[in-house]
């Protein structure tokens, strides 16, 4: 990798390296902390929360499968900051606006210092803004868990949300009013948390076999009304796309899966939940039909659309970190081959059974892409933080084909740049670029140039063809100017930093 990746890195952090062969690696990895009573403590937030005697500097984590329907984090941290705490570091898997109340808590330094996987709307802002004291901490979805399993990442207290909670602490988010499917984010938070505390609203005396946490790693359990709004799991659009040039990548993402012969008995895939990437798996779909071909697995976030493909025998098995819609909910707790998995499971590069290891194709989105292959999902070309890694870097690197399907221009803008406003995800695990106007191959992979050259139903050119292309259409972008100061740091899945966030620059009045 390119030293240029570690510009601004913050002093006292690792520099990049990148290690290419994860499942080969003896990582030690800390044992789960059983240090659990055996009888579980129930009660209200408010009882909780005055046991639990939170002091200042400790690390509390969350999680997001409600999406921007979460209720546990606002509800517990109001609780929290009742008494006179300060310095807090919290920890939850992803932030959304419905989190808003944070940004009061970041300005009067309550909260310091946050890790997360993925964050968007008011909270972002209020840290771009240069309000949290310490560095926002961007991991990807693998690299959360490895830094809990590492150490790297100590939670003093866990809360976790479930819709589903017996009185031993077995929980799952699979049943009741408020069910979310996978609970997959929150399961190494219950193996390594000092502490776990349950908040749920529905409390059962026993809860069905299929529960994710077990109870044995359970210290209380909050009771509340609601823990959340079922109905906003469904963020952005989970349908697939109706626009022409949308369906054009995905015809082209197809030919070209099908060129590489990828589209075969038992391979497996992953696809983002936007409208292309549901496109591309409709055409994926259409050739296994008509081939009578079954794939082995489907991972990541699941949709409605991969429910579909397992009940209709096309798909073996679904793995499951996290349900994107309500028909994805109600498939984790009916269908047996729909299995929930732990983060770790999911994406941790030092666990040999990561899923995304084993990923034969996967189909991913970007907000930039630079000429080196560098994709940005993290911050748009004004470096406004938009979002985050999520499962892109741990799926780009771990799949054997890794491709990026785009419109060439989005909004007048190009979306090909000279170098990306942020790496997100580095350019060494980016096989193909697909867009509505050109297909870019990674030079790295000889082999893909090889065997895609000669198919003339392929426009095949070089990025920097393909970013010239652009500038005709748009004309070039001006260079945005860049203030050094740094907010926050990118992690790489294995821990390192790949690039910094930056305070916006202020035009002079």
């Amino acid at each position: 990798m390119k030293n240029s990746l570690n510009r601004f890195v913050p002093k006292g952090f690792k520099p990049f390296t990148h290690a290419d062969h994860y499942k080969e690696l003896d990582i030690p990895i800390l044992k789960p902390n059983t240090n659990h009573k055996k009888i579980k403590e129930i009660g209200s937030l408010s009882e909780i929360i005055k046991k639990l005697k939170i002091e200042d500097g400790m690390t509390l984590s969350f999680h997001h499968h409600l999406r921007n329907g979460d209720y546990v984090l606002n509800s517990v941290l109001k609780e929290v900051f009742k008494s006179n705490v300060k310095d807090i570091t919290i920890a939850p898997s992803s932030i959304f606006p419905v989190h808003e109340p944070l940004v009061e808590y970041i300005k009067s330094k309550q909260v310091t210092k946050i890790y997360t996987d993925y964050i968007n709307g008011p909270v972002a802002q209020a840290i771009q803004e240069g309000h949290l004291e310490e560095l926002l901490i961007m991991q990807t979805h693998g690299g959360r868990p490895r830094a809990i399993e590492h150490g790297d990442l100590v939670i003093d207290v866990a809360f976790i949300g479930a819709s589903c909670v017996d009185r031993q602490g077995n929980a799952s988010g699979k049943h009741g009013k408020s069910a979310f499917g996978s609970i997959g984010y929150a399961i190494p938070d219950a193996l390594y948390a000092k502490v776990v505390v349950l908040v749920t609203d529905n409390l059962v005396d026993e809860h069905p076999s299929d529960y994710d946490i077990h109870g044995e790693f359970v210290d209380y359990i909050i009771t509340m009304e609601n823990i959340g709004d079922q109905q906003s799991i469904v963020s952005g659009t989970t349908m697939i796309t109706k626009d022409p040039i949308g369906l054009k990548i995905a015809k082209d993402a197809a030919v070209v899966l099908d060129r590489l012969g990828l589209i075969k008995e038992g391979f497996s895939m992953q696809t983002g939940a936007g409208g292309v990437s549901l496109a591309v798996a409709k055409e994926i779909r259409t050739i296994m039909e008509n081939r009578h071909i079954t794939a082995s697995f489907v991972s990541g976030g699941i949709t409605g659309y991969f429910v579909t493909m397992l009940e209709s025998h096309l798909v073996d098995k679904l793995y499951d970190v996290q349900c994107f819609d309500l028909w994805a909910v109600y498939s984790s707790s009916k269908n047996d081959d729909h299995i929930t998995i732990s983060a770790s499971r999911y994406a941790n590069a030092f666990n040999k059974e990561a899923v995304v290891n084993n990923l034969d194709i996967v189909i991913l989105g970007a907000t930039e892409i630079d000429v080196d292959f560098n994709v940005n999902v993290t911050t748009d070309s004004y470096g406004k933080i938009i979002g985050g890694s999520g499962g892109h870097a741990d799926a780009a690197n771990g799949a054997k084909l890794t491709v990026i399907v785009t419109q060439l221009v989005k909004t007048r803008i190009p979306i090909i740049k000279e170098r990306v406003t942020t790496i997100t995800t580095p350019g060494e695990d980016v096989d193909i670029l697909i867009t509505d106007r050109g297909i870019a191959i990674n030079p790295r992979r000889l082999d893909l140039i090889e065997k895609l050259s000669k198919c003339n139903h392929l426009n095949i050119m070089t990025i920097n063809e393909l970013k010239d292309m652009a500038h005709k259409l748009t004309g070039v972008p001006r260079k945005l100017p860049q203030t050094d100061e740094v907010i926050g740091v990118v992690e790489y899945r294995d821990g390192t930093i790949i690039d910094s966030l930056f305070k916006p620059y202020k035009r002079k009045a």
